[in-house]
C-alpha cells in the first residue's frame, strides 16, 4: 500500500510551537490552484511504513549481490562514522577557506592517494558519478585539442566491450562515436583499431578490464596506436577494483581516467546516490580541469585553473563521499589495496571454475573481477533463458547478476562476487546456480513461474517499460 493510501486527514507527527512572528502569505496570484497533496500519518505509522519498505528491498546487507560491472561490495561502517563527524557535516561550502582547512586537507590527501593509485598527476572531485566523470574527461580531451588548434579531431573510438555509458558520454560531448568489434579473444582488435585511427581521432575510451571480465593483453600496444595518430587515451575506471594497487592506468599510457568512489572505494552504491566520479589526468590536461582544485602550502585554498572547462557541478563535489573513500584507502593502506583487488579476482575465478562444467563461459580463461556466462545453449536445449535463471535466484535470496550485458554475449549473465564475500557464501551461490540448472533440465515450468516467494512475483517487463505508472493519481 502506498503512503498516500495510508493517509488520514488530520493525522501528523509534528510538534511545532505556535509561530511568534507575523505570518505573511503569498498574494492570490501566487497561490496554488489546488491544495498541495501531502500524506498525513502519525509517527508510528510513518515508521512502520518505511520499515516495511526496507524489508522488501534487497541490499548487500541482506545477502549475496553479484551484480556484474557494479562492484556491489560491502561498505565498512567506519567510513560512515568518519563522514558523520561534526567537522565534516556542520560546514557550509561558502565558508572562507581558512575555516575549513581540515576539509580541504581531506580533498588534497584524497587526490594525492588516488593519483598514486592511478598514476595520474592531478584529480578533480566535482563529477557526481561515473558517467558524469566520463563526460568531464571527454571535455578535457576536447579542450586539449582545441587549445592546440587541432579541431579536426571529432571522433572517439569505443570498443564494443565498453560500458554502455561510454558512447553516450562521447556523443554528449559533441564527438562522433566510432565503434569497433572485439577480437575473438575478447580484447580490442588491433587491426581494426589501426584502421580507424587517423588525423580526425580525438581519442579512445577503453574499459579495462572490459565488460567480459578480461584484462586486455595488448594494452600497451593499444595506447601506442592511439598516441601515434595524435589521439588521447581515456581509461574507464569503473572496473578498477580488479587492478588497484597492482597496475596503474597512467603507467599503461592513459591520459585521463574516471573513478567510481561508490564502487571501487566502498562508498554507498545505489538508491539514487550520492555517488562520486572523480577524474584524474596527466599534466598536459591539468590546465583544463573543472574549477576548483585544492592547492597551497601553509594554507590550503581553492584554485581555478587558467583554461578551466568550468564547473561540472555546484561547489566541490559530494564531499562526505570523499571522506568515506579516504577512510577506506587509509584503512587498507599500501598492502591492503592490492590485496582487496587480488581477492576480488580470486573469488571470481573460484566461482567460474565451480560452474563451467555446467554453464557455458563466454570466455573460458582466467578472468579478472567478473565473468560472463552465456545461457544460449541452455535456452536452446530447455527453453530456460538468462532471465529465468535470474528470477530463480530471487527465490533463493540472491540478487541476480547483470542480465543481457554485455551485448556481445548472447543470453549473458555477468557475475561479480567482489572481495568481501566469504568462501562459504560463494559455495552457497554455486550450489544454488547448479540446482537451478538441474531444475531447468527437469522442470522448466517452475523457472518460468519464478519468483514465487518475493513480495512482487513475475512481472510483465515489457508492459512496465512501455506503460509505466510513475505518479499517484489523487481522487479529488
Amino acid at each position: 500500500m502506498l503512503i498516500f493510501e495510508k493517509s488520514r486527514p488530520g493525522r501528523g507527527c509534528d510538534l511545532l510551537p505556535e509561530c511568534d512572528v507575523e505570518v505573511t502569505l503569498p498574494q492570490e496570484k501566487d497561490k496554488r490552484e489546488k491544495k498541495l497533496h501531502l500524506p498525513e500519518l502519525s509517527e508510528i505509522e510513518l515508521s512502520r511504513h518505511y520499515t516495511e519498505l526496507a524489508k522488501k528491498s534487497h541490499g548487500v546487507n541482506d545477502g549475496f549481490y553479484p551484480l556484474g560491472s557494479c562492484t556491489m561490495k560491502y561498505n565498512p561502517k567506519i567510513n560512515e562514522y568518519m563522514a558523520a563527524l561534526p567537522g565534516f557535516t556542520e560546514i557550509h561550502p561558502l565558508q572562507p577557506a581558512h575555516t575549513v582547512q581540515g576539509c580541504l586537507e581531506v580533498i588534497k590527501e584524497s587526490e594525492n592517494l588516488l593519483c598514486e593509485i592511478t598514476g595520474m598527476d592531478r584529480m578533480t572531485f566535482q563529477p557526481a558519478a561515473g558517467a558524469h566523470g566520463e563526460f568531464t574527461g571527454l571535455l578535457l580531451i576536447k579542450a586539449y585539442h582545441k587549445s592546440r588548434g587541432d579541431e579536426k579531431r571529432k571522433k572517439i573510438i569505443v570498443p564494443d566491450s565498453a560500458h554502455g555509458t561510454n558512447p553516450a558520454s562521447a556523443a554528449m560531448a559533441g564527438f562522433q562515436v566510432v565503434s569497433i568489434e572485439s577480437a575473438p579473444d575478447g580484447g580490442v582488435d588491433l587491426e581494426k583499431l589501426q584502421e580507424v585511427c587517423g588525423e580526425d581521432t580525438a581519442g579512445l575510451m577503453l574499459t579495462n578490464p572490459n565488460t567480459v571480465g578480461l584484462f586486455d593483453k595488448n594494452i600497451l600496444k593499444i595506447t601506442e596506436i592511439v598516441h601515434n595518430c595524435g589521439g588521447l587515451c581515456y581509461y574507464d575506471g569503473a572496473n578498477l577494483n580488479a587492478v588497484m594497487g597492482t597496475v596503474r592506468p597512467g603507467d599503461m599510457g592513459f591520459d585521463v581516467i574516471h573513478l567510481n568512489l561508490h564502487k571501487t572505494f566502498s562508498t554507498p552504491h545505489g538508491g539514487g546516490g550520492p555517488g562520486s566520479g572523480p577524474v584524474g589526468c596527466k599534466s598536459m590536461l591539468v590546465p583544463f580541469l573543472p574549477s576548483y582544485v585544492v592547492d597551497g602550502e601553509e594554507e590550503l585554498k581553492f584554485v581555478k585553473e587558467p583554461q578551466s572547462i568550468g564547473e561540472m557541478k555546484s561547489f566541490y563535489g559530494n564531499f562526505t563521499v570523499i571522506v568515506k573513500a579516504l577512510t577506506y584507502v587509509k584503512t587498507l593502506g599500501r598492502e591492503g589495496i592490492p590485496e582487496a583487488s587480488q581477492n576480488a579476482v580470486l573469488n571470481a575465478n573460484y566461482m567460474m571454475n565451480k560452474l563451467k562444467d555446467l554453464y557455458t563461459m563466454a570466455y573460458d580463461e582466467v578472468c579478472m573481477h567478473e565473468f560472463v556466462m552465456s545461457l544460449a545453449d541452455l535456452k536452446k536445449k530447455t527453453g530456460i533463458s538468462a532471465m529465468d535463471i535470474a528470477k530463480g535466484l530471487l527465490d533463493n535470496g540472491i540478487h541476480p547478476p547483470t542480465m543481457y550485458f554485455p551485448l556481445i554475449v548472447e543470453e549473458a549473465l555477468m557475475v561479480e562476487p567482489t572481495e568481501t564475500e566469504s568462501k562459504e557464501t560463494l559455495d552457497e551461490a554455486v550450489e544454488v546456480l547448479r540446482k537451478l540448472y538441474e531444475i531447468a533440465e527437469t522442470d522448466a515450468e517452475q523457472l518460468h513461474q519464478a519468483p514465487v516467494t518475493t513480495p512482487v512475483t513475475r512481472m510483465d517487463e515489457v508492459g512496465a517499460a512501455r506503460h509505466p505508472y510513475l505518479r499517484y493519481e489523487w481522487q479529488d
